[in-house]
């Protein structure tokens, strides 16, 4: 991934809520190079949904109906394992 495409993803980021930001930039930072394209496609995407959206689809309170998008909530839900 280019240099300027992970800067407007870390961008993208940054949200209205702290919780969203911590949980999407820890995400960036520590799984999303781990990901296949399609999959970092599908993060992208989500960046583009609303804070509230985001917010209940982290909480579990909503799943969402595009698969790839579900499948890459489940991955930022997941806890990181050491």
């Amino acid at each position: 991934m280019e240099s300027t495409d992970r800067s407007r993803l870390y961008w993208q980021c940054r949200r209205g809520m702290l919780e969203l930001d911590l949980l999407l930039q820890a995400f960036l930072d520590g799984q999303f190079d781990t990901l296949a394209a399609p999959e970092q496609q599908a993060f992208s995407d989500l960046l583009g949904y609303p804070d509230t959206v985001l917010l209940e689809y982290m909480l579990g309170r909503m799943i969402p109906t595009d698969k790839a998008i579900a499948d890459v909530v489940a991955k930022i839900r997941r806890p990181v394992t050491n």
